[in-house]
């Protein structure tokens, strides 16, 4: 049966601008800053809304991130002997449902302290702590050892690093051979009628939203900027198969306002 989170075909969309730069300077949303920077202004925005965070997540999408993590899940099919290792972790929620969904242990790693805070404080992470780890680390500098992880996976966080490529070569090399890469994120809307009002929604409706709710309307700007920056799916495929990946394979979910990825580590 078709999960109904899954699109049915995958349309050509075009690649956003400036999506990695060679040069000193970088995306953070619209604005241009200096790579170096990048880093500690995304810190700064998830500080100042770990709190509310996952709060945030279920009104902002009418509860529909729940449906693509299940999708994400699903097409893992985690077993008890398995490990992952989940890039900008957060709160937990991958980890989370790739236990309950029948792995074996997990290692929720992040950037940002003050999500996983947020993630510690959660009590049905707390119930399965015997079988999870929490690290501080940048995804660009992970401090695994090679071959560590039977699945490595990054959930709404790739558009927040600052050297993707990086990122993704790091998750290869924690990868055991015949371990697996799984990164869901916002992609690029297919329709035009739906991309106007998903637009609409995104730059008038969601600031607004993140100040009332989390008191803090520019992070929610930032999150709605960047996802129109990040690479389009094909870029990001190409990306992948750069880092080492093989078996590429992109999932539309949504009619395109996310994207699962998927690669494996052969050798």
């Amino acid at each position: 049966m078709t999960d109904p989170a899954f699109d049915k075909a995958d349309q050509p969309i075009s690649p956003p601008r400036n999506a990695d730069r060679d040069d000193d300077t970088i995306d953070f949303g619209f604005r241009t800053i200096q790579r170096a920077d990048k880093a500690r202004m995304v810190r700064g925005v998830f500080d100042s809304v770990a709190d509310r965070y996952d709060i945030m997540n279920d009104v902002m999408s009418g509860g529909i991130h729940r449906l693509w993590k299940a999708a994400m899940i699903d097409w893992m099919a985690p077993q008890p002997h398995q490990k992952l290792i989940d890039l900008a972790g957060g709160t937990g929620d991958i980890s989370l449902r790739f236990l309950r969904g029948g792995g074996g242990e997990a290692c929720i790693s992040d950037i940002n302290h003050a999500m996983l805070e947020a993630g510690r404080g959660r009590r049905d992470l707390q119930r399965l702590a015997h079988r999870l780890s929490w690290c501080v680390a940048n995804a660009e500098s992970l401090p695994f050892d090679n071959h560590s992880a039977d699945f490595v996976t990054i959930a709404f966080g790739l558009r927040n690093v600052t050297d993707r490529q990086t990122a993704l070569h790091e998750a290869y090399r924690i990868l055991k051979p015949g371990g697996r890469f799984l990164c869901l994120e916002f992609s690029h809307v297919q329709s035009r009628p739906l991309a106007k009002l998903y637009d609409s929604f995104s730059f008038n409706i969601l600031p607004v939203m993140g100040q009332v709710i989390a008191g803090d309307a520019d992070s929610y700007r930032y999150l709605a900027e960047s996802i129109r920056t990040f690479p389009s799916k094909e870029m990001l495929a190409d990306m992948f198969a750069e880092a080492g990946f093989a078996q590429i394979r992109v999932r539309s979910l949504s009619a395109g306002i996310a994207c699962i990825h998927s690669g494996w580590k052969l050798d």
